[in-house]
C-alpha cells in the first residue's frame, strides 16, 4: 500500500478515460454526466440546462427524436465524449485546465461550440430582433453544436475536479489558482422566494422575487437567514391563500395565486418582519422582461386570460415603475429590466444608479455582449451561467471581465440542475458577491447552499463572507 501511495504521487497524472451518460436533470429531462479517470481516481460532474436559449450563448446538443424523451435526448452529445472528446483528452494533464478546454473547443472547430444552422418550427411568439408583432410568426432558428456545450461542459468541469485532486486541495483553491485570485469570499446567496413569469402557473409577470442576506456575518447565518424566512412566507401565504397557494416553482420559489409584482412583495414584506431580520435582509427581482415584450412595449398582463391593452408599458413606463418600486420596498437589485435588446433603456435605467443592475438574457454570459455593456453602461452586474459559455476557462475569463469593470457578479443556477455543486466552488474561487441557486428547499439547489456551508468550515478564522461588502466584489 505505501509503495501504490508513493507510487501514485511519484507519476505525473494523467487523464486515462472520460465516460459519459445520460442522466435526468431536476425537471425530468436528460443532460449529460461524465466521469473522468486519472491515477488519482474518479471525478464526476453534470452539466445544468436552463428553459431557454439564446443565439449569442453555446448552444447543447439535444437528440431531436420526438419519440424518446419528447426529441430532449443528449445520447448523441454522450457519444461525442465517449468517442471523440475522450480520445483528444486521453493522455493530458488534468491540472492545465485552459489547456483541456482549448483542446475541445479546437475539436468542436466553433466559435459558440455550434456547427449548423436548423430551422425549426414557425413560431407564435415574439423577437423584437425580427417582427413587432407577438402574433406573427417566423421561423425560429438556432445553431447546433458539433460536440454539444452540454458535452464540452461536463466534461470541463470533470477535469476542473480531476486537476484539484491532483493538486490535493480542494476545489474552491483550485479554482482560485487558475484564475489568479488571491481572495477567497463566501458569496451572498439571491433565495428565491416567489416564483413567477414562465416559470409558475400563476399571473406574476416577473420571474422571481428573492431575499439578498446582505446584514449576515458568515454564509451559515445568511443560510438560517434564508431557510427562516422561506417558511414565515409560507405561512403567510397558506393563510391568505390556502395551502395550494404553497406551491413550488422548479427552483423552489413560492408560486401563489398573485396577479402583481407588488402582491407579492407585500407578502416577502410580511415574511421579512415575522423574522426579526428586517434591517439585514433586502430584496432582488428578476423581471425577466424579455419574456413579456412586444416591439418596444411590455405587457405586464401577458398570463391573465382577461387582459387588455391597458396594462402595456413602454420603456420609460417601466423605469418610473422600477422607482417607485426601490422607493416603496428594500430593493437592492433588478435583473433583466427590459428586453435583451433594449439597450437604450437598459443604459438609461443602470446610469440612474438606483440599484444593482444584473445582465442575464442582455448578456447572456457572452463575452462580445459584456464588452459591449461594459462599454455603454448598460448594466452593472454579471449573471454568470456556465453552461452558456461552455468551459470553466472561459467563465473565469467573462468574471475577469465583469471585474475589471468593477461590476458585482452573480453566478447562476438553471432551471434544469442536478446534485453537482460545482458552481458554489466556483463562486468562492473566484470571489464573486453572488450566486443564485433557488429557494433554500429541493435538494438539487440546497447541494450549492451546502457546499458552501462546508466551504466556510473549511476556511476556519480564514473564512470571509461578503456581506455589506457584496456592491464591493
Amino acid at each position: 500500500m505505501l509503495m501504490s501511495n508513493h507510487m501514485k504521487k511519484s507519476v505525473p497524472s494523467m487523464i486515462t478515460k472520460v465516460k459519459a451518460r445520460q442522466i435526468l436533470d431536476s425537471r425530468g429531462i436528460p443532460t449529460v454526466e461524465v466521469d473522468l479517470y486519472t491515477n488519482k481516481g474518479m471525478f464526476r460532474a453534470s452539466a445544468p440546462s436552463g428553459a431557454s436559449s439564446g443565439m449569442y450563448e453555446a448552444i447543447e446538443l439535444r437528440d431531436g427524436d420526438k419519440g424518446t424523451y419528447l426529441g430532449n435526448g443528449v445520447s448523441r452529445a454522450v457519444r461525442n465524449v465517449n468517442e471523440k472528446i475522450s480520445e483528444a483528452l486521453i493522455g493530458m494533464d488534468p491540472t492545465l485546465q485552459s489547456q483541456i478546454d482549448q483542446a475541445m473547443i479546437d475539436l468542436d472547430r466553433t466559435e459558440k461550440k455550434e456547427s449548423q444552422l436548423v430551422f425549426t418550427r414557425p413560431l407564435l411568439h415574439f423577437s423584437n430582433l425580427f417582427l413587432p408583432l407577438r402574433e406573427s410568426a417566423f421561423w425560429e432558428f438556432f445553431f447546433q453544436s458539433e460536440l454539444g456545450a452540454n458535452a464540452i461542459l461536463a466534461v470541463s468541469m470533470a477535469a476542473c475536479k480531476a486537476g484539484a485532486a491532483e493538486k490535493e486541495v480542494p476545489l474552491y483553491k483550485h479554482i482560485a489558482v487558475l484564475s489568479g485570485n488571491t481572495n477567497l469570499s463566501l458569496p451572498i446567496p439571491a433565495f428565491t422566494l416567489i416564483s413567477g413569469g414562465k416559470y409558475a402557473a400563476n399571473f406574476l409577470p416577473v420571474k422571481q422575487i428573492m431575499i439578498l442576506p446582505i446584514g449576515a456575518r458568515q454564509f451559515e447565518e445568511a443560510l438560517q437567514m434564508g431557510s427562516e424566512t422561506y417558511h414565515h412566507l409560507k405561512a403567510v401565504i397558506s393563510k391568505k391563500y390556502g395551502t395550494d397557494g404553497c406551491s413550488v416553482g422548479e427552483d423552489g420559489g413560492f408560486a401563489p395565486s398573485i396577479t402583481s409584482i407588488r402582491e407579492g412583495l407585500d407578502l416577502v414584506k410580511e415574511a421579512i418582519g415575522r423574522t426579526g431580520y428586517s434591517e439585514k435582509l433586502k430584496i432582488a427581482i428578476d423581471v425577466d422582461a424579455t419574456e413579456f415584450c412586444i416591439g418596444t412595449k411590455y405587457d405586464l398582463d401577458f398570463k391573465s386570460p382577461n387582459k387588455s391593452d391597458q396594462n402595456f408599458k413602454s420603456g420609460e413606463d417601466m423605469i418610473n415603475i422600477y422607482k417607485e418600486l426601490c422607493s416603496d420596498y428594500p430593493i437592492v437589485s433588478i435583473e433583466d429590466p427590459f428586453d435583451k435588446e433594449d439597450w437604450e433603456h437598459a443604459k438609461h435605467f443602470s446610469n440612474l444608479g438606483i440599484c444593482q443592475v444584473v445582465g442575464d438574457d442582455l448578456l447572456m454570459s457572452n463575452t462580445k455582449r459584456i464588452e459591449r455593456a461594459v462599454e455603454e453602461s448598460a448594466c452593472n452586474a454579471l449573471l454568470l451561467k456556465v453552461n452558456q459559455i461552455g468551459t470553466v476557462t472561459e467563465a473565469i475569463e467573462n468574471v475577469k471581465l465583469a471585474k475589471d469593470a468593477h461590476w458585482g457578479v452573480v453566478i447562476s443556477q438553471r432551471s434544469g440542475e442536478t446534485e453537482d455543486a460545482f458552481i458554489a466552488d466556483l463562486c468562492v474561487g473566484l470571489a464573486v458577491s453572488q450566486i443564485k441557486a433557488g429557494a433554500p428547499c429541493r435538494g438539487e439547489r440546497l447541494a450549492k447552499y451546502n457546499q458552501l456551508l462546508r466551504i466556510e468550515e473549511d476556511l476556519g478564522d480564514q473564512a470571509v463572507y461578503v456581506g455589506d461588502d457584496w456592491r464591493l466584489s
